[in-house]
């Protein structure tokens, strides 16, 4: 996405109220709206023509949310964010899983979906390789681990470690300072920027996948460490 590109926002949800107003709303923010109210029908949309974000209701008619998601995952990378009902905490928790970037809880601020909306759009434009910046890139080295943020590339062993946006910066933030401990407000304020409220089962929830897929390439990975009731470090090399 380039920055004269007007972004495309595809919202999928069955309830024709939030279609509504919400594409009112991210209308009058400059964005181009795509709607559907049903899975089925959004995935074969979807995948015809991406968006540059998806905001996805999980409970849905002839194709649920997550069904949608794992489709969506198997072609693109997109950000998607979940929305889920209040106490759906099991859904969100596979839904982060799966590969969505973040979720929000109905009933929801529409200013706070926009101003995640914008975040997404903004690492995941980042995320693209800059062609005109060669020789500036930034890159961490932390051992095995490599970062490359003209690339958003995470290697471990020379091994390429598949993380959406939020958690490369997740990661970035830890690995940044190894040995330094990062609270979850620093975390949140690194990876979501700041004045967003994002609830720390959401954080956990990111750095528990990031962890998975790491020990998927290394079973005895052990660099990402809990110190509970404080945060999370970056283990030093020995």
């Amino acid at each position: 996405m380039t920055p004269t590109t007007t972004p495309t926002i595809a919202l999928v949800d069955d309830d024709r109220n939030i279609l509504t107003s919400v594409t009112m709303a991210l209308e009058a923010e400059g964005f181009k709206v795509k709607t559907y109210n049903d899975g089925e029908t959004a995935l074969a949309g979807l995948l015809e023509s991406l968006p540059q974000l998806v905001v996805l209701d999980i409970k849905m008619p002839r194709m649920d949310g997550m069904e949608v998601l794992s489709r969506l995952r198997e072609k693109s990378k997109i950000p998607v964010i979940f929305l889920t009902s209040r106490d759906d905490e099991v859904d969100e928790v596979i839904g982060l899983r799966m590969g969505a970037d973040d979720y929000i809880k109905k009933p929801f601020s529409q200013r706070l979906l926009i101003e995640r909306i914008k975040t997404l759009l903004r690492r995941n434009s980042a995320a693209e390789p800059a062609a005109a910046t060669s020789g500036s890139e930034e890159q961490i080295v932390r051992g095995h681990l490599k970062l490359d943020d003209a690339k958003h590339l995470c290697t471990w062993k020379d091994e390429p470690v598949s993380l959406t946006v939020t958690e490369y910066l997740l990661i970035k933030a830890l690995a940044e300072r190894p040995g330094h401990v990062r609270n979850r407000d620093q975390l949140i304020d690194m990876a979501y920027g700041e004045n967003i409220y994002i609830d720390d089962r959401t954080v956990d929830s990111h750095i528990k996948r990031v962890r998975k897929k790491f020990k998927d390439l290394d079973p005895e990975f052990n660099h990402i460490e809990t110190l509970y009731g404080v945060g999370y470090r970056y283990k030093e090399e020995e």
